[in-house]
């Protein structure tokens, strides 16, 4: 998949036609995290990823960044791509935090959304336990942590089946920016709570998924999430950890597929909960 930039130094890809899907990644990730999507994708719709500031070959965040940086950078992204119709965005974990962000502050854009393990209403254990990671990072660099990280975000099985991408991952991690890795964590460790009254007034039609076996970005989280959301649905993927999209591609793909293509008027996705 070729690789572009804007003026900005935003690094992106865009392949297939059709609606506009706009895929953001995570913390310490980058685009390339979308492979599976893409190849399931491309042939129904218009996809676009990029990489977060501070994060592949994106610029480093502003000095005191905040969340809404983030959102106008996929401002920058859709203006300068002259993408004239509201978009899809699809957002996991900080991502998720981003999509969020975004459909607040420019409502005009986006036409659905799609939080994937994505964070909400942390415990004050499970937000200290986040930050706690990121004095680690702060003290020692991006690979402070990533073998834990590993260990939380695929199962057993899939790190014994495939360690080359066990492996791109790890590396993905530890030669991120020190800097942009670093801001981006902490913004990610303490905003969880991002536009929390404020997305009542998102009336666009929301899928909030996240795995069963997701210790971060847990069901509770979920469902909390779209209580606040006036047009959402949850789904809780049976089995799954934190990097679902990576680990078991196929499954995404026919949620979002089933999501992306319903008309507006056909009765919303049941939530699905196992072992909840």
């Amino acid at each position: 998949m070729e690789s572009m930039k804007l003026v900005d130094g935003t690094s992106y890809f865009s392949c297939g036609d059709g609606d506009t899907v706009i895929f953001i990644h995570g913390v310490g990730l980058d685009k390339s995290m979308w492979g599976g999507q893409i190849a399931g994708l491309k042939q129904h719709f218009h996809l676009i990823g990029y990489d977060m500031l501070g994060h592949g070959d994106s610029p480093e965040p502003p000095d005191a960044a905040c969340i809404e940086d983030y959102a106008d950078q996929l401002e920058r992204l859709i203006s300068t791509l002259a993408l004239n119709k509201p978009v899809t965005v699809v957002g996991f974990s900080m991502g998720g935090l981003v999509a969020r962000a975004f459909a607040l502050k420019y409502p005009h854009r986006i036409d659905r959304m799609v939080i994937l393990n994505s964070v909400f209403d942390r415990t004050e254990q499970q937000r200290n336990n986040v930050l706690s990671r990121c004095d680690e990072v702060k003290a020692k660099g991006p690979g402070a942590n990533v073998e834990a990280a590993i260990e939380r975000w695929f199962s057993k099985e899939y790190r014994g089946a495939s360690p080359a991408q066990v492996a791109a991952f790890k590396k993905r991690i530890i030669t991120n920016s020190p800097t942009g890795y670093l801001q981006t964590y902490q913004l990610f460790g303490q905003h969880d709570n991002y536009g929390r009254e404020r997305l009542k007034s998102l009336h666009i039609p929301v899928l909030v998924a996240t795995g069963e076996q997701d210790v971060g970005s847990t069901p509770r989280m979920a469902k909390m999430l779209a209580s606040y959301l006036p047009n959402a649905d949850v789904v809780i993927l049976d089995g799954q950890r934190h990097m679902m999209p990576v680990e078991s591609p196929q499954m995404i793909n026919d949620m979002l597929m089933s999501f992306l293509t319903r008309q507006r008027e056909q009765v919303t996705l049941q939530e699905v909960v196992h072992g909840a």
